[in-house]
């Protein structure tokens, strides 16, 4: 059987505190890690979340944390899961469970001490895997060790009842694929998103998001996505048509989510916020990506070009556009005018109101006629840095 060898978190003491205080109330083998940890620790990935289980019922498990003087919250008591916080690290614990009844989108549970049914009710096998502290691996599906090392993803026992159980599964089918897949999709999973993707449509759009954004976050999510527009589930969620050629190229272009999903999404503000409000997109992300489509950055754009966008638009929409023109263009923004778009500080308007008036302009809507005047005529000539006086009163003298 194997063993998970020089992990630290096995041996921490934030982690010995937790299996501590619930073995101290289980007794042994009471809990095991499971799923993801267990998962990257044998595909050689990083561990960044430890999620345990256990034979012990939440009550118990809360009671045997206050016991050892360790926080305990609550964050989903109907189905088990207790958080337990150990020198400022959070642990998810959660008790074996089956399903009773399911809609597609929740489930109602009940406690179990078989550590078998508690796998058959996982999403993919892969994911059914649990390890004891010592770093020993339980495989109940007897294939999830086989998948990790060849990079599979396949859904635990029949993938339609599973993806039945819950839709979202749909998404985290080509999202696990896009993060540790390797080939071609499973074949039967393949087959049960494409028969089912309508059913997405009872998910919240914000689970949607947060799923789709961490499948774009992939370091190479191209096939996935290809995947996905095959079966019908890309175009489940982005109901416009959309340019795989461009985001095939983002891909290449850029590792940021918000310019992969920009390209994703068509060229009009309003059919961009048309999607971000579908998908219940964060407003920061929701402007960003209304940004990148606001403006175009031509392939043969001069410096001059990028100096005055950056001025009247700001820094990010303009790194933002002139990715979406490489992604277009990959023979045009050469390397000048991306530094340029990095690095250029962008200056503030060298005179105001008090200027205008000390050159003789009565305050009123004259003001502002001319320093708009102003700041065109400086955008057009790129900045110049001095010459401010002689051009105000030039604009002035012309009426």
């Amino acid at each position: 059987m194997t063993e998970l060898a020089g992990q630290p978190w096995l041996s921490d003491a934030a982690t010995v505190a937790v299996l501590d205080a619930l073995e101290a109330a289980g007794g042994p083998g009471c809990v095991r890690f499971v799923g993801g940890c267990v998962r990257n620790a044998l595909m050689g990935q990083p561990v960044d979340d430890i999620d345990l289980s256990t034979t012990l019922k939440p009550d118990a498990v809360v009671a045997a944390l206050k016991t050892a003087g360790l926080k305990s919250v609550p964050t989903g008591l109907a189905h088990g899961t207790v958080t337990a916080i150990a020198r400022r690290q959070p642990f998810e614990i959660t008790t074996l469970r089956q399903d009773v009844s399911t809609d597609g989108r929740n489930a109602t549970v009940a406690f179990t001490d078989d550590w078998d049914q508690d796998a058959a009710r996982r999403d993919f096998r892969l994911n059914a895997l649990y390890a004891d502290r010592s770093g020993r691996i339980f495989d109940p599906t007897g294939q999830g060790q086989a998948d990790a090392a060849a990079g599979r993803i396949v859904f635990v026992g029949d993938p339609a009842t599973r993806i039945q159980e819950d839709y979202l599964r749909i998404l985290r089918f080509f999202r696990f694929h896009a993060w540790y897949g390797r080939g071609e999709p499973d074949a039967d999973g393949l087959a049960a998103c494409a028969a089912l993707h309508e059913g997405m449509a009872r998910l919240s759009a914000e689970r949607v998001s947060k799923e789709l954004l961490k499948l774009l976050a992939a370091p190479d999510p191209r096939d996935a996505v290809r995947a996905m527009s095959k079966t019908g589930v890309l175009g489940q969620i982005l109901p416009e048509p959309v340019s795989l050629d461009r985001f095939e190229a983002m891909v290449v272009v850029s590792d940021e989510v918000a310019l992969r999903l920009s390209a994703l999404l068509p060229d009009t503000s309003e059919a961009v916020m048309k999607a971000a409000v579908a998908l219940r997109l964060s407003n920061a992300l929701r402007n960003r990506l209304i940004d990148a489509v606001s403006g175009t950055l031509a392939p043969s754009a001069s410096a001059a070009d990028i100096r005055a966008m950056l001025y009247r638009a700001g820094r990010q929409p303009v790194l933002d556009r002139l990715a979406r023109t490489a992604a277009d263009h990959p023979e045009a923004c050469p390397g000048d005018i991306s530094a340029i778009a990095r690095d250029w500080p962008i200056p503030r308007l060298p005179i105001g109101g008090r200027e205008v008036a000390r050159a003789g302009v009565a305050a009123g809507p004259d003001t502002g006629r001319i320093l708009k005047a102003f700041e065109d005529s400086w955008i057009a000539d790129d900045f110049p840095a001095d010459g401010h006086e002689d051009r105000l009163r030039a604009l002035i003298a012309a009426g």
